[in-house]
């Protein structure tokens, strides 16, 4: 047995948001550490749930901290039905969150962007991301990393009738 496959530590509460434009395009944006990983790392917003908080509380403040996209600006549309999880890459989960977790199992949201490109504002508190741009899902899923690829198939599959 691999020292993945016998890992018994538990996976990080979150939330995940697919934010849609009307174009039925969705928003991407580029992690800051990506200079750390060997390929650009690209990624819709996402975070953990803080203890007290509901996963749709935990969705319109991560969407917020990362895009400085508010509340008002979006509709929710729907909402995965189950937690979706993924392992991370044992090197990485070692390093984070102080090797508590294993990776994460995420509530995903999908959301309508009711506003313009002006109010996207990754220049936040806390910066997540490089650079962000909106991405059909053909090139959201090639430009993810290899680990998260199988979750955001789910996530795509989940949503598809909503595209």
């Amino acid at each position: 047995m691999t020292e993945a496959a016998s890992d018994t530590r538990p996976y990080r509460p979150c939330v995940g948001v697919m934010l849609v434009n009307k174009d039925g395009l969705i928003f991407a944006g580029q992690r800051n550490d990506f200079a750390k990983n060997e390929q650009p790392a690209w990624q819709m917003p996402q975070g953990g749930v803080d203890d007290g908080e509901t996963p749709q509380e935990a969705v319109l403040r991560e969407l917020w901290e990362e895009t400085g996209v508010p509340a008002e600006l979006v509709s929710i549309e729907a909402e995965s039905q189950d937690w979706l999880a993924y392992d991370l890459p044992l090197e990485i989960s070692k390093r984070l969150w102080k090797g508590r977790y294993r990776g994460q199992k995420q509530r995903w949201f999908l959301m309508r962007f009711n506003g313009s490109d002006a109010d996207i504002n990754i220049q936040t508190e806390h910066p997540e991301f490089s650079e962000w741009r909106w991405m059909n899902v053909e090139e959201l899923l090639a430009s993810i990393v290899p680990f998260k690829r199988a979750l955001y198939d789910q996530v795509m599959e989940e949503f598809a009738d909503k595209l």
